[in-house]
């Protein structure tokens, strides 16, 4: 499997760990940066970067996730879901690593290295990346309403008849 990581400057520890781990787990590691310590990088387009090679491997049928790291996670997730289709899950333990794979099939996981050791880091991103997808109905159902609202600014299904707000409604902030 490819695997495909960016950082900022507060999980670069914890990107090179995992690079280090995981390459000798056998996954094919792509590492989108940085490469040198800046202590102020922006994250956006490295994760950005990554998100967008996971899907490019994926719609040419390569088997790719990514892994996005910061000093929480929170922003790096932010980045790597303005890629259209992606589905990335911040996780801060083993549970909510397997679950976004089982649950969601997000195809990226976000971590804060200022949140974790490395050694936890790791069996948090060895859960996410060796849980795979059951595509249970329910799920799958449920990651259509996302991926239709994404496409068109409609959610339909069960609870369809709870309208979302479209884009750029003057009336929704009033």
């Amino acid at each position: 499997m490819r695997v495909h990581i960016a950082t900022d400057h507060a999980g670069m520890e914890l990107s090179q760990y995992l690079v280090e781990h995981l390459a000798a787990d056998g996954y094919q590691m792509i590492d989108h940066g940085p490469q040198v310590y800046e202590a102020v990088d922006d994250y956006p387009a490295f994760c950005i970067h990554a998100a967008q090679a996971v899907m490019e491997d994926r719609a040419n049928g390569l088997d790719s996730l990514g892994i996005v790291l910061g000093g929480s996670g929170n922003g790096e997730q932010m980045a790597a879901n303005k890629v259209r289709g992606v589905r990335a899950a911040l996780a801060w333990n083993i549970s909510t690593a397997q679950l976004a794979r089982e649950h969601n099939n997000a195809q990226v996981v976000a971590l804060g290295g200022r949140q974790h050791s490395p050694e936890e880091g790791l069996e948090i991103v060895r859960a996410f990346l060796s849980t795979e997808f059951p595509g249970d109905d329910r799920h799958v159902r449920r990651i259509n309403q996302i991926e239709e609202f994404e496409s068109t600014g409609d959610v339909s299904g069960h609870l369809s008849h709870v309208t979302a707000r479209p884009y750029g409604d003057a009336e929704a902030g009033a």
